[in-house]
């Protein structure tokens, strides 16, 4: 399938309306399903992608317009891939949760990844549901732009919510075994992209950015550059997390990346953060003090890039601009504290290129 291009990676379901017929074309080829938007329809289409996906010819043994599989044997399994995701969201809607009781990113990213597998084999047995059905998921996401490592975090998810069915007696063992038979996608063997890493914003396209977005949203670039912090953590910010001395303030934070681990997070502000802070309202304890979504100030970033016509980049990049700043000017230990790392390895990674910077300065300058 990695041959395939994108615009023909899957074929549509499509009405015939003389016959009432779910009709699909692949290949100069036409292929009768059944009455359009019936159960039997979408088995058969399911069939149909799952045999594209392993590279077998789909009209083998289908002169009738069937792709192999009789749609009246019943399944070997009661249990459908709907309901046992159905189960597996009444699970994550109490576990996946933050300590304010909200949902957590993780549960958003299992609904992301169930949509495909809900529309191919939503009305499959888990029973019948194995590697070649699960490639032909993987493949409806590689057809929809989506990225390499999401795409492979995502087939990950679908394992974890078969487990949950193992675990809990709803899908036979072996069902899960052959889905972890299925190898993730390599880089440079799939036409699924894969995004640039992130490393430090270069200065010059940091500041065009800044010349072009709104006040507020310079303000949080500049406090994430002092700070360290990611966006999420700034934006939950409020006036009664933050403990204000004469030098330093302190936010400590409930809510954060390793909260679940346990972790304790804190921010720092120094003189030149706690200036931006006190251009907002600090007195409403329980408000947030940015009113900006953290959807909406990744967009104004990014539109800003876009405008300024330099290379994209996120507010989460910031992080790593800071992070590099940090180890050169204080040490990799510092560093660690002032970015709420538990390793030091960690710190490493985000701040990897400042080596290079350092050469090139020393090169120019000493």
């Amino acid at each position: 399938m990695a041959g395939l291009s994108r615009s023909r990676a899957l074929p549509t379901i499509r009405l015939h309306k003389p016959s009432g017929q779910a009709r699909i074309r692949w290949q100069g080829r036409e292929l009768y399903l059944g009455r359009h938007g019936s159960r039997e329809s979408q088995q058969r289409f399911a069939d149909f992608v799952s045999r594209v996906a392993a590279g077998v010819d789909p009209f083998a043994d289908s002169g009738d317009g069937r792709t192999g599989q009789d749609s009246s044997t019943p399944p070997k399994h009661t249990l459908s891939t709907n309901e046992l995701c159905v189960a597996f969201l009444q699970h994550a809607k109490q576990h996946y949760r933050k300590p304010d009781g909200r949902l957590t990113d993780e549960y958003h990213c299992f609904t992301s990844a169930i949509a495909p597998l809900a529309e191919l084999h939503g009305i499959t047995s888990v029973s019948d549901f194995g590697p070649l059905a699960l490639k032909a998921v993987r493949q409806l996401m590689v057809g929809r732009g989506w990225s390499r490592k999401y795409i492979n975090k995502s087939v990950g998810r679908i394992r974890r919510i078969f487990r949950f069915g193992v675990e809990n007696e709803l899908v036979p063992a072996e069902v899960f075994q052959r889905l972890s038979a299925v190898t993730p996608l390599l880089a440079g063997r799939t036409s699924a992209p894969d995004y640039p890493l992130r490393h430090p914003v270069a200065p010059e396209h940091l500041e065009a950015v800044r010349q072009r977005v709104t006040p507020l949203v310079r303000d949080l670039i500049d406090l994430q550059l002092l700070t360290g912090t990611r966006s999420g953590e700034l934006l939950q910010l409020t006036s009664n997390m933050i403990l204000r001395s004469e030098t330093v303030w302190v936010a400590e934070l409930t809510d954060h990346k390793t909260a679940h681990h346990g972790k304790l997070r804190r921010i720092y502000f120094g003189a030149k953060a706690q200036a931006i802070l006190q251009k907002y309202p600090l007195d409403r304890s329980d408000a947030e003090i940015f009113e900006i979504r953290r959807d909406t100030y990744s967009r104004n970033v990014k539109a800003a890039c876009v405008a300024a016509g330099v290379p994209p980049w996120s507010p989460h990049w910031l992080r790593h601009t800071a992070a590099a700043r940090l180890r050169d000017a204080f040490g990799l230990e510092v560093a660690q504290a002032l970015l709420g790392h538990s390793k030091l390895d960690m710190t490493q990674h985000y701040a990897g290129l400042a080596h290079a910077q350092a050469l090139e300065a020393a090169a120019k300058d000493g």
